[in-house]
């Protein structure tokens, strides 16, 4: 090969890898506009992966589930189906169903199942074993 054309090469290459991070930079600019526009986005795509990693471990009611996160684990450590939760922890509470689930996505178990009590139509905030 020339000088020349090796330098065309270069210069081409070049010209694909900017295009390449223009076109990534504007799709993840777009998506991060949208999320900031409607965070229920974010909670609609977790609950989906969720549900699908969850579902794959164990029957799930149909319908679709709340989903809470264990933040400060210490603030729930009194309550039985608590007594392994971790930070990070998500809660998968199925309401017509009457079940929660502690589901750990680091090591993709299902820590705890229990029933919820429901008062009348709505279920309390706390699964009980």
């Amino acid at each position: 090969m020339n000088k020349k054309m090796t330098r065309w090469i270069i210069i081409g290459a070049l010209a694909v890898i900017a295009l390449t991070a223009g076109f990534g930079t504007y799709y993840f600019y777009t998506k991060y506009q949208t999320l900031k526009k409607n965070p229920d986005l974010i909670t609609k795509e977790e609950t989906q992966v969720l549900t699908e990693r969850v579902g794959k471990a164990m029957q799930l009611p149909d319908e679709t589930p709340t989903v809470a996160t264990v933040m400060d684990k210490d603030k729930v450590k009194d309550q039985p189906f608590f007594t392994n939760a971790q930070n990070g922890d998500k809660v998968l509470l199925f309401v017509n169903a009457k079940k929660a689930i502690l589901y750990r996505p680091s090591t993709d178990k299902i820590i705890e199942v229990a029933p919820i009590f429901t008062d009348g139509a709505t279920a309390t905030s706390t699964p009980a074993e």
